[in-house]
């Protein structure tokens, strides 16, 4: 992983920590909060890497239903057990001192979707950064049951993009993709080019991406795949020039707009699977005249379930997936500039925000 490294500092203390707060939107401010405080469950870990997810922008904008001012934003995390809950047995991942990763989707355990492997469907599921104080700060509380233990060779901050990794691995799971299907996919953030790399680690060898920002375009054809370069057409005019007008097999919306959606589903073929993973709008016209005259199959791919999440754990220690380009690691202290520099479209594929304190 090439990061590119920003200077700054903070102090800790065990009675209280630094975290970043929004306030409201377009407004976080560094505060002085209590370290949160053990439940019987739960493990305290001391945060190395929190990375801001595309996900958070809507909410730092006051366009999230779930995200709710004052809170702690953060779901994306590493970092070392401080403590332990009285009913936690100190030892493997939860040994004082591990370097840990955590899965941020809480679910209940019991119901029917978690009992069949699909804890995020969960109605009961709270996440971190939302539901639940993140990791925007010195510490976070999670539960013991959510941390694993970061392998041998896994560079800790490496070990913060699971959570994208795990959803990249989800969202191709439920496309049904074959190594001979043909894939495009808009925007190549964090999790476009992890479903990128997903997709190639499955076979499929005609990934085409389009991407507005030339630095991500960049490392999204660095990774092999073909860009498309709209010019003063559209995506879905010149992907459909560039194949005999066949079009491809799936399409990835990693963005979330109106506009990126229904250019993914005009470059599907007949019979093709358009894979909804952005989350930037909520309503969306779509031609679903077309939708069914091609038999076209439309799938939403919200997270992830903790079976991907530890496949995307082994995959980032193994390298099979990783961001080798693009990553920014920056004080928390500066954590609100990030945020409005990446709504302004700074081309960082990710930013990792580092709290004072941890070596």
């Amino acid at each position: 992983m090439t990061i590119t490294e920003q200077p700054g500092s903070t102090e800790s203390s065990l009675a209280n920590m630094d975290a970043l707060v929004y306030d409201a939107p377009r407004v976080m401010t560094m505060h002085r909060i209590p370290v949160p405080v053990c439940g019987p469950r739960d493990v305290l870990v001391r945060v190395a890497y929190s990375g801001i997810c595309g996900s958070e922008l809507s909410g730092y904008l006051g366009q999230s239903s779930i995200r709710r001012p004052p809170l702690v934003f953060g779901h994306e995390v590493s970092g070392y057990i401080e403590a332990v809950g009285s009913d936690v047995d100190p030892v493997g991942a939860c040994a004082i001192g591990t370097a840990v990763t955590v899965n941020p989707l809480v679910s209940c355990g019991d119901c029917a979707y978690c009992v069949t492997g699909r804890q995020q469907l969960c109605a009961k599921r709270l996440l971190l950064g939302a539901s639940l104080p993140g990791c925007n700060a010195e510490f976070v509380r999670v539960p013991a049951s959510a941390v694993l233990a970061v392998p041998v060779g896994l560079d800790i901050a490496d070990a913060s993009m699971v959570e994208p990794a795990a959803f990249a691995m989800r969202a191709v799971e439920l496309s049904g993709v074959k190594p001979t299907s043909s894939a495009l996919v808009i925007g190549a953030g964090a999790i476009g080019l992890f479903l990128l790399q997903v997709l190639g680690e499955w076979g499929v060898k005609t990934r085409y991406v389009a991407e507005k920002n030339p630095a991500r375009l960049k490392m999204a054809t660095d990774l092999g795949c073909i860009p498309v370069d709209p010019a003063d057409s559209s995506v879905s005019a010149v992907l459909r020039g560039d194949t005999g007008g066949e079009g491809v097999d799936v399409a990835f919306d990693a963005v979330g707009s109106g506009s990126t959606r229904r250019e993914c589903l005009m470059s599907l073929t007949v019979g093709g699977t358009l894979v909804l993973v952005g989350l930037h709008s909520d309503e969306t016209e779509l031609p679903l005249n077309t939708v069914v005259r091609s038999e076209i199959k439309i799938t939403g791919a919200f997270a992830y379930s903790v079976a991907n999440f530890r496949n995307g754990l082994d995959w980032l220690a193994s390298g099979r997936l990783g961001l080798r380009s693009g990553v920014v690691v920056a004080p928390l202290s500066s954590g609100a500039d990030w945020y409005q520099r990446l709504v302004d479209g700074d081309p960082a594929a990710k930013v990792l925000l580092r709290p004072g304190g941890v070596s």
